[in-house]
């Protein structure tokens, strides 16, 4: 038997934040903070990270909450950032006008945000990341 139709697949919900007036390289660096974690920790790094993109990508992390516990009703204790990935969307061009006639280019890039969150029981999420060391440990 093939193993894909053996492994369950566990409830998921997603959220896309689609035409975000920030650069996909900044919005990777805040995306990046969360992947793994569960939505409670998620939503708390947010809250507190410097960065000006943190703010859109909160309230598209609230969003998929919302909607794992309103459309599946799934229990919002129990998700965990699955899949957060940054895509490129269509760019704004812009020219700046310059000394003797000449002008550069402006661009204004966008982006396309998407949150997947899945559902997993208390006993699971402790075993997801029991077999993972602290980052910059030694012993």
């Amino acid at each position: 038997m093939n193993a894909k139709n053996e492994v369950e697949e566990l409830p998921r919900s997603q959220a896309t934040l689609r035409y975000a007036r920030l650069t996909p390289m900044k919005a990777r660096r805040v995306v990046n903070l969360i992947r793994g974690r569960s939505a409670a920790d998620a939503a708390s790094i947010l809250q507190f990270a410097p960065q000006a993109a943190s703010e859109p990508v909160a309230k598209l992390l609230a969003s998929a909450v919302a909607n794992a516990e309103n459309n599946q009703g799934l229990n919002p204790e129990s998700l965990i950032v699955d899949k957060v990935y940054v895509n490129e969307g269509p760019t704004l061009k812009r020219f700046q006008p310059r000394a003797q006639g000449r002008a550069f280019r402006i661009r204004k890039r966008t982006s396309h945000i998407t949150i997947e969150l899945v559902s997993v029981s208390a006993d699971q999420s402790k075993g997801r990341n029991a077999g993972r060391s602290a980052k910059g440990r030694t012993r």
